[in-house]
């Protein structure tokens, strides 16, 4: 590891709270943009024509293109970040995703392409889009803030951020409408390009601005080269799954687990998310103040994902409960998944300027990306298991996996930034 000069301020001044500002703002729409297609997913998919059985297999189909172009947005947004300015991503990511939001509004049957061909497409498109923002958003804040007060920056902004899903989960309930899902992509299009106006206040890092020219920078290769950075970067991926586990096993299968356990009344799947991403929020800012009161990241962690365990078993066997309940147990598990801000930092934290935004971006992306394989597997194990004890044993290996990965990583609460891999 190679230092370079230090030119950071010890005290948050004035243009870095606009800049925390404007990257929660940022990931608030993102995160709005990201649930949106899961709240309004069967509506829009009816509306093109599509019978309850279609919605479900092209439904799948559709999130997954979405989640392939995060996966490779993450890649290729981190590159960018580390070659070309973490500020540039902020504004390349949400001019793409509100775009090809705003698009999706208008996709229709024409005689060039299909309705659910442009909607793949734009999926795809968006995805890419989505995957920049809150790495390089967490990056430029880590990188500008005082070390003291880098998880107060990014607790801001993740528990912000998690308020988006709740806004399109009410939103995309607001009205009954068979058309309405197309205003709700005009909302979160025109929410993305509003607040592009705003981030021409922004400033770019001085910690990259002052890494020298013969250092290279964005390889995303050399985290595979070399083997203790790639175990690192393992870990790293490893910490983040117990919070995608709860939101695409427990919270998006919610209207199912509710049959197998015999809840008293109907769930619905919007407002699980709702419930669920509340909680996410809450956690977030929570989670945030743990780490700045403990001044530790991994004991953080271990406090929430030991929680997730003990109400994911409560969860897993709350046979007969009401409705009611069943809602407030999705917020208790969105609540202790909300380490999302402290683990995205710890990622950030652990790698050099010069790969930093590559880290921060793929991560995150990858955690998302990863709900395809726990998701397959989920439903490999569901002929033989059941449904609830298939949902146990992907949590099982979920959470040792988090568990082990952050005992293998280093403490970076008070870990200096200034320096290049």
């Amino acid at each position: 590891m190679t230092t370079i000069p230090n030119s950071i301020d010890t005290t948050i001044s004035k243009n870095a709270k606009i800049l925390i500002a404007v990257a929660a703002l940022g990931y608030y729409v993102d995160v709005y943009d990201l649930i949106l297609f899961g709240v309004v997913r069967n509506p829009s998919l009816a509306s093109l024509g599509l019978n309850k059985a279609q919605q479900l297999t092209q439904g799948l189909t559709l999130f997954n293109i979405q989640m392939a172009g995060m996966l490779i947005g993450g890649i290729l947004w981190g590159i960018w970040g580390d070659k070309r300015g973490r500020k540039s991503v902020l504004f390349g990511s949400i001019l793409l995703y509100s775009t090809a939001n705003t698009l999706n509004g208008f996709v229709r049957d024409t005689s060039f392409m299909d309705a659910i061909t442009q909607y793949g497409i734009l999926r795809f498109i968006a995805g890419i889009g989505l995957a920049g923002e809150l790495g390089a958003g967490i990056t430029l804040v880590n990188e500008t803030l005082p070390k003291e007060k880098r998880g107060i920056g990014t607790l801001l902004i993740a528990g912000t951020g998690a308020l988006g899903a709740v806004t399109a989960a009410v939103v995309g309930g607001y009205s009954k409408d068979p058309e309405w899902w197309r205003t709700c992509y005009f909302i979160g299009g025109g929410m993305g390009l509003f607040l592009l106006i705003l981030r021409f206040g922004t400033f770019e890092s001085l910690l990259f601005q002052n890494v020298e020219k013969n250092v290279q920078k964005g390889n995303f290769l050399s985290l595979f080269t070399n083997r203790e950075r790639f175990t690192k970067y393992f870990y790293c991926i490893l910490i983040g799954l117990p919070v995608w586990y709860v939101v695409g096993i427990l919270v998006l299968v919610a209207p199912e687990m509710s049959k197998a356990l015999n809840v008293q009344g109907e769930i619905s799947g919007g407002k699980t998310i709702m419930f669920c991403y509340a909680g996410l929020s809450i956690g977030d800012f929570l989670s945030g103040l743990v780490s700045q009161i403990l001044k530790s990241r991994k004991k953080t962690i271990y406090i929430f994902v030991g929680m997730s365990v003990i109400f994911t078993v409560i969860y897993l066997h709350a046979f007969g409960i009401s409705a009611d309940n069943f809602y407030i147990l999705c917020f208790i598990l969105g609540f202790f998944g909300g380490y999302w801000a402290v683990f995205v930092t710890m990622s950030s934290e652990q790698f050099g300027t010069n790969i930093r935004a590559t880290v921060t971006t793929t991560v995150p992306n990858f955690v998302r990306g990863a709900l395809i394989p726990i998701t397959l597997g989920f439903r490999a194990l569901i002929p033989t298991y059941g449904l609830l004890n298939s949902a146990m044993i992907v949590g099982v290996i979920c959470f040792a996996a988090a568990v082990w990965a952050t005992s293998q990583v280093e403490e970076t609460f008070t870990k200096d930034l200034d320096y290049v891999e």
